[in-house]
């Protein structure tokens, strides 16, 4: 068996493992809301939510892989890979509201960078979406690499990736709606659909940091 499909089939067993899935069902928006609890500055969640997320998720991948077949070691220069699962890149995104989008492959505020990530771009590893829907349903994702290459091939470069718009203030260059819309159908795509109820239950965000002083 290649890497590959190491990777493939391990990600697999991940959302069919009914035990695990329920633990992600109950467990993902109870601490997908700590991290937001912890992230709020003055009203606000601060760009660091989406690193704690990722962190979250990865955690997860280390409780059903085993820590030994996850790689948390990526150097900074890696742009679209967050972990190594069996030596195989892989990378998170998490994303918030019931319409699919703003999903970045890379961020970039120098246009002619986008442009040349758009050119020399093709998928090269699975990728892990979660879909957040506060009070509502929402999902957690895999797409397999072959998922995404089917659909680049399918749709075309052109339309498989959106550039951020001249004269705007870009972040980043993104996959298309249209791509993730033909992607969740996928014969290969994995899904857990997610009811992200929040709890009323108070947050002591800086006890533990306390508990550690005390010591």
């Amino acid at each position: 068996m290649s890497r590959k499909e190491l990777v493939n089939n391990s990600l697999s067993d991940l959302f069919e493992d009914d035990e695990v899935v329920l633990k992600i069902k109950n467990k993902l928006p109870e601490l997908f809301q700590l991290a937001e609890v912890e992230c709020l500055r003055a009203g606000k969640l601060g760009m660091e939510i989406g690193s704690v997320r990722e962190k979250i998720l990865i955690a997860l991948l280390i409780y059903k892989l085993g820590e030994k077949n996850v790689d948390t070691n990526i150097p900074i220069t890696e742009a679209e890979t967050d972990v190594l699962l069996f030596g195989k890149p892989i990378s998170i995104k998490t994303m918030t509201g019931p319409n699919l989008g703003g999903i970045k492959l890379i961020w970039t505020v120098d246009p002619q960078k986008a442009l040349e990530f758009k050119n020399n771009y093709h998928p090269s590893m699975g990728l892990l979406l979660a879909q957040i829907v506060w009070e509502g349903k929402g999902n957690l994702y895999y797409f397999p690499e072959s998922a995404q290459a089917d659909v680049f091939k399918s749709l075309g470069k052109d339309q498989y990736i959106k550039l951020p718009k001249e004269g705007t203030n870009p972040r980043g260059v993104e996959i298309s709606k249209e791509a993730l819309s033909q992607l969740t159908k996928h014969e290969e795509a994995r899904k857990i659909e997610i009811d992200w109820s929040r709890n009323d239950a108070d947050c002591d965000i800086y006890g533990r940091w306390l508990d550690l002083w005390r010591i």
